[in-house]
């Protein structure tokens, strides 16, 4: 019995050395596992640092986060300007099994919890909390829920949600510890990723104002420069329509100049509120309007069915001191990430800036049109002073020879020299009221001009370049009315001339004179072949008409085409 005692007095030590030895093992493995974990956290933050792509560092994170915890699903929310998720990245689930769930969460439930009540929050089981309202369909089963807000500059920009810890029935405090200091890694590395992000965009605006500005001045038309702008801007803020409203022209509103991107059809020359409206509120208040859903935006009104599609929205107003300009409009497709206040400001500065190219631009070329004006009246001085007297002084001395000339047919050919004169004087005289007859439009509206630009126009589908003569006062006897009138035949003439023709040359002969407008196109062409639709002639033939005109076609003694159109000018004394 006394031997029994002492082996068990013996052994007391031993079983104590035992207790030491597997307590002292748990703490070293406790140890070694915080040294990991913190390992791993150093090793986190470093990745996401390391990163400058705003939506890599979102991944990065989320990843990161996963791991540190041992989750089975992780989540980053970030909250956009309403107060709900405008991005929810996932980690543990597929695209598959995403897709079978549906539309992502916008902030509802637990996760809009976090959103109103931005500190940590950790659960034993998602369920029992008041705010949890189930899953949706095809979701997988998640109980103990850990999370934390992520602020950048003391602003909450999101939430890290986790679930399902893999190693425990639920999240500890430690791990709640090592989340929240991701957490703020996070927001830190968010707030470089956003800068870094404005810092490039901002360069990007700049190089696109500065090629707008040179275009503009380089002496690019209006039409190229809108379209410039609109093209820029659309890829810039990745938007699926874009386009640019000006002042209507007789009208009330503002009608659609330039438009880009899908559904194009439906907008393009389109008439928009000028005040009330989506646009038309942009346009009057002189500040950057926004939609999350322009489709549905009660500020739409009739205009609504246009933005079919389309998601959010900003309208952003190009003006100057002088005044607004236009509106520029950007808008995404339906379900597309809003857009902020960052892109909008950027927005505004850099149609601000087009809206002052544009107004330099314009007086420049009114500088440019004075200094013409002023040159085409001093042509005339010169003509009327020097030229039109000459000839006239020229013509008196053949006249006075006349009388000295004794064969009959000297007589005659001096008096048809004399005749020349005066219709060269008279030609010369119709020059110089054209010259002083200064167009009442911006960009020249006279006929003359028109005219130029029509042929032009033709001369690139001609492959040459029409003849044009012009009598009378074409610019001061041809009301505006037979002005268009004619200078649609001219463009009708000239595009059958292109297509039909396989013409070398055409000529375009225009007189104002005895109480008339005659057109005369000719050209040396294989004429009008059988077969073929003449709505276009039955179109000029309408017009003389409506005109109280005539229309004739026939073929010149050398073949080929000659159209005549002649209609009455009101007001103009048919000559005696």
């Amino acid at each position: 019995m006394e031997r029994e005692h002492d082996l068990g007095t013996e052994n007391l030590p031993r079983l104590r050395l035992d207790e030491l030895l597997q307590e002292l093992h748990v703490r070293i493995n406790a140890i070694r596992g915080t040294r990991d974990r913190v390992h791993g956290l150093l090793e986190a933050v470093l990745s996401v640092g390391r990163e400058l792509d705003l939506p890599q560092v979102l991944r990065r994170i989320v990843e990161a986060a996963v791991v540190l915890v041992d989750a089975e699903y992780g989540a980053l929310g970030v909250i956009g300007h309403d107060r709900k998720l405008s991005e929810f990245l996932t980690e543990g689930i597929d695209d598959e099994l995403r897709a079978r769930i549906g539309d992502l969460p916008s902030g509802h439930g637990i996760l809009g919890e976090l959103i109103r009540h931005p500190e940590p929050l950790r659960l034993a089981e998602l369920s029992h909390h008041p705010s949890s309202y189930g899953f949706p369909a095809n979701h997988p089963p998640m109980h103990s829920f850990l999370g934390v807000p992520i602020r950048v500059r003391d602003k909450v920009f999101g939430n890290l949600y986790l679930t399902e810890k893999r190693s425990a029935k639920e999240f500890d405090a430690e791990d709640e510890a090592v989340l929240s200091t991701l957490a703020v890694a996070a927001g830190v590395a968010i707030e470089n990723a956003r800068l870094y992000e404005e810092a490039r965009l901002r360069e990007q605006w700049l190089a696109a104002s500065a090629e707008v500005t040179s275009r503009l001045l380089s002496g690019a038309s209006r039409a190229e420069v809108l379209e410039l702008i609109v093209e820029r801007a659309r890829q810039l803020v990745s938007a699926d329509l874009c386009l640019v409203a000006v002042p209507a022209e007789g009208a009330d509103g503002l009608r659609t100049a330039v438009v880009a991107g899908n559904e194009t059809q439906a907008l393009n020359g389109s008439l928009l509120p000028g005040r009330d409206g989506f646009v038309g509120e942009a346009f009057s208040g002189g500040e950057p309007v926004l939609s999350s859903d322009i489709e549905h935006d009660p500020r739409g009104g009739e205009e609504r069915p246009r933005w079919a599609g389309l998601g959010p929205a900003v309208a952003v107003p190009m003006g100057t001191r002088g005044g607004e300009r236009g509106v520029l409009l950007l808008a995404r497709a339906s379900g597309s990430t809003a857009f902020g206040r960052e892109e909008s400001a950027l927005l505004l500065g850099f149609a601000g800036q087009a809206a002052l190219a544009m107004e330099l631009a314009e007086r420049r070329s009114d500088a440019e049109q004075v200094a013409l004006l002023e040159d085409r009246d001093r042509i005339a001085r010169d003509l009327h002073d020097l030229a039109i007297q000459r000839l006239f002084a020229t013509g008196m001395t053949l006249q006075s020879a006349q009388r000295f000339v004794e064969h009959p047919e000297a007589v005659e050919r001096l008096g048809r020299a004399v005749g020349d004169l005066d219709d060269t004087i008279k030609i010369i005289r119709s020059t110089i009221f054209g010259l002083r007859t200064h167009d009442a439009e911006p960009g020249g509206r006279g006929v003359r001009r028109r005219l130029a630009a029509e042929v032009a126009a033709a001369a690139l589908t001609l492959g040459f370049t029409p003849s044009v003569r012009l009598e009378g006062l074409v610019d001061t006897d041809v009301p505006g009315r037979i002005a268009d009138h004619a200078i649609a035949v001219v463009a009708e003439a000239l595009s059958n001339a292109a297509r039909h023709a396989e013409a070398g040359s055409v000529d375009l002969h225009l007189v104002a004179a005895g109480g008339e407008l005659t057109l005369t196109v000719t050209d040396d062409g294989v004429g009008i072949p059988d077969g073929v639709a003449r709505s276009g002639l039955k179109n000029i033939e309408e017009r003389a008409a409506a005109l109280g005109g005539s229309f004739v076609q026939e073929v010149p003694p050398g073949g080929g085409t000659r159209l005549i159109w002649c209609v009455p000018l009101p007001g103009v004394k048919a000559a005696p």
